[in-house]
């Protein structure tokens, strides 16, 4: 492969693969088979990434069995099977066109294009994606939940949705109303939530990929390795879900040329099985906070 075609595939597979999954997805949505087509597209993606990841890794040394395979698969399902059933019930039930009508009012521009709506969706979620991620870091608390999703030591795809259903929810929480709040319809719902699932796969992939200007405006697996990071310093910034404007207006973006550490992971215990690390926050051993400690990240 020569180097003209190697700099176009780097720069160009991650906006491939993002409008390729969100082109399925809208397709699924205009057949009536949304969630269905969504999950198509979201274990395509995951089969495209199993490769790409042994063709042109980023750390090779994060290629190996790390043992939490099956620890990290019961948190996806459990997690992104939580949100799908959520979104199942609010189309069922007409919750979201209940919110759009009495509550939201004409609040919401539904004249404008769709993919406009979902933009406007994903930046006003945003908001309180950054101040719940930022406050798992910050707050004793909420990062005894969130640093089951930093104990991984290596990036993949595979521990994309490794998070604790507490940390799941309080996301959830502070974000998801505000787009009921405004009337936002159940269309803009499974869109910005179907964005949110594929950039998080994609932030988490160990490929070895080139953004450029893009990382000022989307979450990327560069951005995203810098957070995992166990130096203070670059661990404590990019706390970004899908955009980064966030981290740009409040001063925590890092986007160094340096090469992000492969040294990335906890010195807290975390028990290595799915139930253990359900049950690890709720233990009365004190957990350290990433601010209180060099080693928590």
């Amino acid at each position: 492969m020569n180097n003209a075609l190697k700099t176009i595939i780097s720069y160009g597979l991650w906006p491939a693969l993002l409008a390729g999954c969100l082109a399925v997805t809208v397709f699924g949505m205009h057949i009536g088979h949304g969630i269905l087509v969504f999950n198509i597209a979201y274990l395509s993606l995951a089969v495209t990434l199993f490769f790409t990841e042994r063709l042109m890794p980023f750390e090779k040394s994060w290629l190996g069995n790390d043992g939490q395979l099956m620890a990290d698969l019961s948190h996806t399902a459990f997690n992104k099977g939580a949100v799908q059933v959520l979104i199942a019930v609010g189309a069922a039930f007409g919750i979201a066109e209940a919110f759009a009508s009495d509550v939201g009012g004409h609040l919401w521009p539904t004249h404008w294009p769709l993919a406009f709506q979902v933009v406007l969706g994903l930046v006003m979620i945003e908001i309180g994606l950054y101040a719940a991620h930022r406050l798992a870091h910050e707050w004793p608390l909420l990062w005894r939940f969130h640093a089951v999703h930093h104990s991984s030591k290596r990036l993949s795809f595979i521990n994309t949705g490794r998070f604790h259903v507490v940390d799941t929810v309080a996301s959830i929480a502070l974000s998801q109303p505000i787009l009921f709040l405004f009337g936002a319809p159940i269309e803009v719902f499974q869109l910005v939530s179907a964005t949110t699932a594929f950039i998080g796969m994609l932030t988490h992939c160990n490929v070895d990929m080139k953004f450029g200007w893009i990382a000022y405006i989307v979450n990327t697996p560069t951005l995203h390795r810098f957070h995992h990071s166990k130096k203070l310093v670059e661990g404590n910034t990019n706390y970004g879900e899908n955009l980064m404007f966030m981290d740009l207006l409040l001063g925590t973006y890092y986007n160094k040329p340096n090469r992000p550490s492969a040294n990335i992971g906890i010195n807290e215990p975390m028990p290595d099985n799915f139930l253990g690390q359900i049950a690890q926050p709720f233990r009365r051993r004190p957990v350290q906070n990433q601010n209180l400690s060099e080693g928590s990240v």
